[in-house]
C-alpha cells in the first residue's frame, strides 16, 4: 500500500520500537515492534499508517516532493501480518521502486524501511484499521475462504489465515498466491509451515508468471497468472465459498496515462481475477477486495 485512505474508525498514536527485521524477499523485510503492550485492539487484515515527517533522512526528499505536488505528504499504510493473538506487532514492507514513465513520483518511505531499519530504532505508528477483514459470524456463511494474493498483497491474508486457524476450526482455506519467480514469494517457509501443521485444512498453490521450471520447486506450483482455469480448478463451489482478494490494481497514475494516450488502462491482478471469479459464479457479496498500485 502506499497512501493512507481517509480514516473514520477512531485511531490512536503508538511509539514503537524496532524488535526484529526480517529479510522476507530481496525487496522485502517484516518489521518486528516492540510495543510495551501484550494486548493490542487490533483484527486480523487491519492496517496501521507511518508518518515520513518523522524521519530526518527523508526531509529533503520530503518537501521536494511537498513543493512538487503542491501538498503535505500523507502518512503511508501498511497492512499487519501479525494477528491480534500473538504477542508482537509486524508489519511487512515491499519496497516500491520508480520505473520511468509507469510511476509518477519516486518512492518515500518504503525503500527506509525496507533497508534502512535496525533494531533499536523507535518510531510512531498509527493504528488500527481497514474494512479488510473477517466477519464475527465468517463460519455461518461458508466453510471454505480462499485467499487471493499477488506480491505483497499476501500480508493481509496471511494475518486473516493464521488468525483464522487459530479460531475458526470449521474452516478450510485455499491460498492462491501469484509472483513472478520463485525468489519473489514473500513469507514462503512461514507458509510452509502452516501447510505441514494444518494440512487437513490448507492448501496453498502458487502461480509464477516467469518461472521456466516450476516443477523443480517443492509444493503445488504453477506456471503462469492466475487463470479462470485455475480458478475454477481449485473452487469447486464458487456460489458457496467467500474469496479475500488481495493485489495490485489499476491506480491513478495509470487511469491518467491511458487518458493522456487516449487508450483504457490494462487490467493488472485485481482486475483480472475479479473477472475471472464473476465469470465463475462468485456473488459479488462474498468477495472481499483490497488493493494498491
Amino acid at each position: 500500500m502506499s497512501e493512507a485512505p481517509s480514516l473514520r474508525t477512531r485511531i490512536k498514536e503508538l511509539e514503537v520500537m524496532v524488535a526484529d527485521v526480517v529479510s522476507e524477499t530481496y525487496d522485502t523485510a517484516t518489521l518486528v515492534f516492540f510495543t510495551g503492550n501484550d494486548r493490542l485492539d487490533y483484527k486480523a487484515g487491519h492496517f496501521l499508517t507511518i508518518d515520513p515527517h518523522q524521519f530526518e533522512a527523508l526531509e529533503r526528499f520530503t518537501a521536494f516532493l511537498e513543493d512538487l505536488k503542491g501538498k503535505k505528504e500523507p502518512p503511508r499504510a501498511y497492512s499487519m501480518v501479525s494477528a491480534p493473538h500473538e504477542r508482537h506487532l509486524a508489519v511487512t514492507v515491499k519496497e516500491e521502486r520508480y520505473a520511468s514513465g509507469q510511476t509518477k513520483y519516486p518512492p518515500l518511505l518504503s525503500p527506509l524501511l525496507v533497508k534502512h531499519m535496525v533494531r533499536g530504532m523507535r518510531l510512531a505508528v498509527t493504528g488500527f484499521t481497514g474494512p479488510y477483514t473477517l466477519p464475527e459470524d465468517i463460519e455461518a456463511r461458508t466453510d471454505h475462504l480462499v485467499h487471493l494474493c499477488a506480491g505483497s498483497g499476501s500480508v493481509p491474508n496471511v494475518s486473516i489465515l493464521k488468525h483464522a486457524l487459530e479460531f475458526h476450526p470449521k474452516l478450510r482455506h485455499t491460498f492462491i498466491y501469484s509472483n513472478k519467480t520463485w525468489e519473489d514469494v514473500i513469507f514462503l517457509r512461514s507458509l510452509e509451515e502452516l501447510a505441514a501443521r494444518h494440512e487437513d485444512r490448507l492448501r496453498v498453490v502458487h502461480a509464477l508468471t516467469r518461472e521456466t521450471e516450476p516443477a523443480r520447486h517443492a509444493g503445488e506450483v504453477r506456471r503462469g497468472r492466475v487463470s479462470a482455469a485455475l480458478l475454477k480448478e481449485l473452487i469447486p463451489d464458487p456460489t458457496g465459498c467467500v474469496v479475500y482478494a488481495c493485489g495490485p490494481a489499476i491506480s491513478a497514475w495509470d487511469r491518467q496515462a491511458a487518458r493522456a494516450a487516449g487508450t483504457a488502462p490494462a487490467p493488472r491482478f485485481l482486475e483480472s481475477v475479479l473477472a475471472a471469479l464473476k465469470e465463475m459464479g462468485v456473488p459479488n457479496d462474498r468477495i472481499k477486495r483490497e488493493s494498491y498500485g
